[in-house]
């Protein structure tokens, strides 16, 4: 392996025996003048395909930080059932660092989507809490609660495309699927709704992890729901609205069947998309 360009003295970016380049860390491999040949003893941690502008950032990141981050990440990808980005620790330590800055300042941020969050990404913000906890021993900060829910979504905005055509063909069918849905939505309300609205951003969110459960057969915790149950009543349009919508995923998808807490949950999403998302007016169904 030979460093070719130092970032401090613990990191520099290097070629393998392939000319391929990626960013090397180890005691001292970005000391010393450069470019040199370097012992394979030396290098500690590799990471290929790292984008650029985190190269950059690394010398702004306190190095227990990034440490921990790389610590954190690992575990997340054993843990996690889909392949993360190689950006994803040094994204993870940015914000680390930041929250902890903030923290020592006595500087609180809300996280409004905490809940949605919770209920969404339940994998992901239980891996988020236990990040939380060890960085509140590990650096003796008093981080809130509901950081995790940053932290859920670094995660998940770290998702890394699908590699197989397997899984790239089933994320099409997917993305056609939330679009046939949502052309069902407006046109049952008669609406027009604004794909680039936050209410259309948290339906999607939830369409796209309902589509995993189905392909999946596992199932919502009911837990989930009880908040709102009797929601039915107040929203009749909304669950003959998603009883069209089963039907529709059980005609194109053979076997996908919503259950009754999908079904709850997901009146709850279109009516938000009809209410705060929708760019039009009427009723045709």
């Amino acid at each position: 392996m030979r460093a070719i360009r130092r970032i401090n003295n613990n990191v520099a970016v290097c070629e393998d025996d392939a000319g391929n380049e990626l960013l090397a860390m180890g005691k001292g491999i970005g000391f010393g003048q450069l470019p040199r040949n370097l012992a394979l003893a030396d290098v500690e941690r590799t990471f290929y395909n790292v984008d650029a502008r985190f190269l950059s950032a690394i010398n702004d990141l306190p190095q227990p930080v990034l440490d921990f981050a790389i610590a954190s990440a690992d575990y997340v990808r054993s843990e996690i059932s889909y392949a993360l980005s190689p950006n994803f620790a040094f994204i993870l330590a940015d914000h680390l660092a930041f929250a902890i800055k903030r923290a020592e300042q006595n500087i609180h941020v809300r996280m409004p989507l905490a809940y949605d969050v919770e209920q969404t990404y339940p994998d992901e913000y239980r891996l988020a809490r236990h990040i939380l906890r060890r960085v509140r021993r590990t650096f003796n900060v008093a981080l809130p609660n509901d950081e995790a829910t940053g932290i859920a979504m670094n995660i998940v905005n770290s998702r890394a495309e699908a590699t197989s055509a397997e899984e790239s063909a089933r994320q099409r069918a997917d993305e056609d699927m939330l679009e046939d849905v949502t052309e069902l939505v407006e046109d049952f309300f008669g609406v027009q709704v604004d794909r680039s609205s936050f209410a259309f951003s948290r339906y999607a969110t939830h369409m796209r992890y309902l589509f995993e459960r189905l392909h999946a057969g596992t199932a919502l915790d009911s837990s989930v729901v009880e908040g709102f149950r009797g929601i039915e009543e107040r929203y009749p349009e909304g669950v003959a609205c998603v009883e069209k919508i089963a039907r529709y995923i059980a005609h194109e998808w053979e076997g996908a069947e919503l259950s009754p807490d999908e079904k709850l949950y997901l009146v709850i999403h279109v009516s938000r998309i009809c209410i705060k998302g929708a760019g039009g007016t009427g009723r045709r169904h």
